[in-house]
């Protein structure tokens, strides 16, 4: 039996290693019959995500600095001469100087401030942009990648919270901007989960302890879960669901105390 995605297209931001969020995203997307092409930056990061992409068959691998218009615009034509159009997007980036990360967001500085909000907020802005024009007629989705640092102080989140505060807000303005050319766009909060982003969090073990202790159900998820929950996102079983922040954190985010 074909696959809920059978015959539809994604292009995949910020893959990093086979431990990424984003991954398992891909990995949950192809095994419902989707198509996959993937980006990376830097020679570094394509030796991670060149071999696994080609192990689940794609073959589309392409350069993307998202700080670059031209990178950008390059994907996206090639994007389109490879499939003729675009169904899915998913948009897994975020970055914040290891500096900003450490010391008090009162103490974050311009340049650093821009850094965090261009790759980890803007990014969604023109990648949605250019992935709409591939869309037109196919009712496409896109989902980014969030966590509750943009609601709630999370001790050591920092510039980084307010980055995606930004996204969040922007899923929003995006969702209404392309709703009448039948594109969605949605964010999954996600809980805690061992990657190389978390690494660059100081006390990031404690958070995962604190979450799973606490979650209502007494644990943390794993990627997979995340990753099925794109799937119903950008899938015709989440047809109606646009401009929304699913939190997939073990219920984490309902507590008070």
């Amino acid at each position: 039996m074909a696959g809920i995605l059978a015959g539809k297209k994604a292009l995949i931001f910020g893959v990093a290693n086979e431990r990424s969020i984003a991954w398992a995203v891909a990995r949950e997307l192809h095994a419902h019959g989707a198509e996959l092409a993937f980006t990376y930056a830097g020679e570094v990061l394509e030796k991670r995500v060149r071999p696994l992409a080609e192990g689940i068959g794609s073959s589309l691998v392409l350069p993307c600095d998202v700080t670059r218009d031209d990178e950008i615009e390059s994907v996206f034509e090639e994007v389109g001469r490879e499939w003729g159009g675009l169904d899915i997007l998913v948009h897994a980036i975020a970055f914040a100087n290891k500096e900003d990360l450490a010391q008090p967001y009162v103490e974050t500085g311009r340049a650093g401030f821009h850094t965090a909000l261009d790759i980890s907020a803007y990014s969604l802005v023109v990648l949605t942009r250019h992935a709409a024009r591939l869309m037109k007629g196919r009712d496409g989705a896109v989902v980014t990648l969030t966590y509750m640092g943009s609601e709630k102080v999370v001790p050591n989140y920092n510039v980084m919270g307010v980055a995606k505060a930004a996204l969040e807000a922007s899923v929003r303005y995006l969702a209404y901007d392309l709703g009448a050319d039948g594109i969605r766009v949605n964010a999954i909060s996600a809980g805690p989960v061992k990657t190389l982003a978390a690494a660059g969090i100081a006390g990031f073990r404690d958070m995962l302890r604190l979450a799973g202790e606490r979650a209502p159900l007494k644990r943390n998820v794993d990627a997979a879960e995340i990753g099925r929950t794109a799937v119903y996102l950008v899938s015709e079983l989440g047809s109606g669901v646009t401009g929304e922040t699913l939190h997939v954190d073990a219920g984490y985010n309902v507590m008070g105390m």
